[in-house]
């Protein structure tokens, strides 16, 4: 699913539920700039913090992948990979049963 068919899902869930509650429906600028500003206090807090969590969806942790060899995959020679940060996702037993339940 794309960032705009997600905002178009949130816009038109939104939109019924104004409708039966009289509210103001949610436009597709607001559910845009929501995903961004997610976005960006993400990157934030893993950055400061090394972990964020998305309540009943995953729990993203930065673990630190220490120096390794491996092997250039063009020439077969031997080389060092440095060591670096990366991001690892850990989904909730909420999502996990939602997918094992539609198979």
């Amino acid at each position: 699913m794309t960032k705009a068919q997600l905002c178009q899902h949130m816009v038109r869930h939104f939109q019924a539920r104004a409708r039966a509650e009289g509210g103001r429906p949610l436009r597709r600028d607001d559910a845009r700039e929501f995903l961004d500003e997610l976005y960006r206090l993400c990157g934030r807090e893993l950055a400061n913090e090394g972990r964020f969590s998305i309540p009943k969806v995953a729990k993203l942790v930065v673990v630190r992948r220490s120096q390794r060899r491996g092997r250039d995959p063009l020439t077969g020679k031997e080389m060092l990979i440095p060591a670096r940060r990366v991001v690892r996702a850990r989904v909730s037993r909420l999502v996990r049963d939602a997918v094992e339940g539609q198979l």
